[in-house]
């Protein structure tokens, strides 16, 4: 149920202000980044880093750079991983090292999504050490947070290995770093959510208690929706098997009405002395009332390493989890400068 940019052009209203992903789309591909962002009609690249390069700079530069390293000496600095992980995000450090300084050459011996190991060298960046220093911390910071989320997801689908379910993030992410961080998802071998608030309806516990209950919910949304010519995924959050048993009749009684998926939400419930240390028996049943109808389910809620392959087990389709994106372990990366030494074989 993802959508393509042009479904995004529709959905917003309004032309792009920035035309990123089509540069992306339209270039040639880098192998070293072979999963494209995800869909967003005003993100750019160009302009997130470029703020966090002024965030670091304030307009007066690198004083330190600046006092201890002549401007024409040249370097050469190596990356390098101090921990085990999946790697992510190195068109986005690509993008650092050349606003920072074009004449940076950065070659790479991995791709987005490779293991990497704990004191592996995956890469190098070639130029001069002030630009190479100016650049370092932003490029890490992107990388490694990128990577941190990319290696919980492929640690998560890993676990659910064997059943349907598909992991999906949730909108809990920094401000201004959403589109990163669902990209590192899909480099982790996830599947995105909703993007944002524009590419699909989700009708939560705060929209049905607004707006009365959940037929009147789904129907206000039926209407808007056809109003405004938008054909985005519609999805209704339920807590209770009451709630189920109300969607599963508004999808069986009424044809002119659509719910695209069904949110169990918070249908289990950690218990240390069961398989997998969680309850899933509520879950269970509420998949049991959904079976034969023709609806995606997502469970969500409790979800954790050691929970989410019970929780797979049940057959839902997806599983939310938040904490892949809110609570981010980095994944540890340096960039170390050292004595000029050949050029390392790169990837083309």
């Amino acid at each position: 149920m993802q959508l393509s940019l042009a479904a995004d052009d529709q959905i917003s209203g309004i032309e792009p202000i920035l035309t990123w992903r089509r540069r992306w789309e339209g270039s040639a591909k880098p192998v070293y980044a072979p999963v494209a962002p995800p869909p967003h009609p005003t993100f750019d690249l160009d302009v997130l880093v470029q703020a966090a390069l002024e965030e670091d700079s304030a307009g007066i530069g690198d004083v330190t750079t600046l006092s201890t390293i002549p401007e024409s000496t040249q370097a050469v600095a190596s990356f390098l991983a101090k921990a085990d992980g999946v790697l992510a995000g190195l068109a986005v450090v690509d993008k650092v090292f050349e606003l920072v300084d074009p004449g940076l050459s950065v070659q790479w011996q991995q791709k987005d999504g490779d293991d990497i190991v704990k004191g592996a060298i995956f890469g190098e960046v070639r130029g001069r050490a002030q630009s190479i220093l100016v650049a370092e911390r932003i490029a890490l910071n992107f990388m490694q947070r990128m990577s941190g989320v990319a290696t919980a997801t492929h640690q998560m689908v890993k676990a659910v290995q064997g059943t349907r379910a598909k992991i999906l993030e949730t909108r809990k992410t920094v401000p201004g770093l959403r589109v990163l961080d669902k990209w590192a998802v899909l480099i982790g071998g996830g599947v995105n959510h909703r993007i944002g608030l524009f590419d699909m309806v989700m009708i939560k516990n705060n929209h049905i208690a607004a707006a009365g209950s959940i037929e009147k919910a789904v129907r206000c949304t039926m209407e808007y929706t056809k109003t405004h010519g938008l054909h985005v995924p519609i999805e209704v959050e339920t807590r209770t098997l009451q709630e189920v048993l109300e969607v599963k009749e508004l999808i069986e009684t009424d044809r002119s009405l659509r719910i695209d998926r069904v949110m169990l939400d918070n249908m289990t419930r950690l218990d240390s002395s069961l398989e997998g240390g969680v309850d899933v028996s509520m879950l269970q049943n509420a998949m049991q009332l959904l079976e034969g109808v023709d609806v995606e389910t997502e469970a969500s809620g409790n979800v954790m390493l050691q929970t989410v392959g019970k929780i797979a087990s049940t057959g839902v389709h997806f599983i939310s989890c938040g904490y892949l994106t809110h609570s981010v372990t980095a994944l540890d990366i340096s960039l170390r400068i050292h004595e000029d030494l050949p050029v390392m074989g790169s990837m083309s």
